[in-house]
């Protein structure tokens, strides 16, 4: 009896560990869900990459959620490359190069709607990237400003210089007492010393 109760609970452990196997594979190699990813390039025959490989400049591509590298290049046009997001509700995104060539701009003029479509566009991207840096650096509204003994303005980033939504903050000082009028005016106004990335010159 015991014998027999216990081969079924080994037959019982086997089909268990058996299902629980089959199951995980099954998981394991399904794959990252995928999404719908919509390209519009401009120039519409520019060469463009996704994580290395060319994929067709305009159209619908199904791609796995997650972190991608678009890579957009032409004769006659700055080459650009940009790490994009793919959600589960996918993604549209708009490869626009822009001319730095006699060959481009002769493009450019034989295309005038494109070419006005990617200057709005870039437009566009300009505002976004002025609006993303007045939230993350709040000292912007109120430059430039002159204090007693010191002048700030808005400079490149010192620490991170390749970053489009980077920058420190210079202040020029005129004064001996400039640079602690000035760190006076930063602590004021409630901003975190370390986070402006100060540049201090003379």
């Amino acid at each position: 009896m015991l014998e027999r109760n216990r081969g079924a609970v080994l037959i019982g452990a086997a089909v268990i560990l058996i299902v629980l196997v089959l199951v995980g594979g099954r998981l394991m190699f399904r794959g990252a869900p995928e999404a719908k990813l919509v390209l519009t390039s401009i120039p519409n025959d520019l060469t463009l990459t996704l994580d290395g490989h060319q994929v067709p400049a305009n159209g619908e591509l199904k791609v796995r959620v997650g972190e991608h590298t678009l890579t957009g290049e032409r004769k006659g046009f700055q080459s650009y490359t940009q790490t994009v997001t793919v959600e589960d509700d996918g993604l549209t995104y708009k490869m626009y190069l822009y001319a730095n060539s006699a060959e481009g701009r002769e493009w450019a003029e034989k295309h005038p709607e494109e070419t006005l479509e990617a200057e709005a566009e870039a437009g566009r991207k300009y505002d976004e990237i002025n609006q993303r840096l007045r939230e993350k650096y709040p000292v912007l509204a109120v430059l430039p400003y002159i204090g007693p003994g010191f002048k700030a303005t808005q400079a490149p980033s010192k620490s991170d210089p390749k970053n489009p939504e980077a920058i420190s903050l210079e202040i020029k000082l005129f004064l001996p007492e400039g640079k602690t009028k000035a760190m006076e005016w930063i602590n004021g106004n409630g901003w975190d010393p370390t986070a402006l990335d100060i540049i201090w010159t003379k």
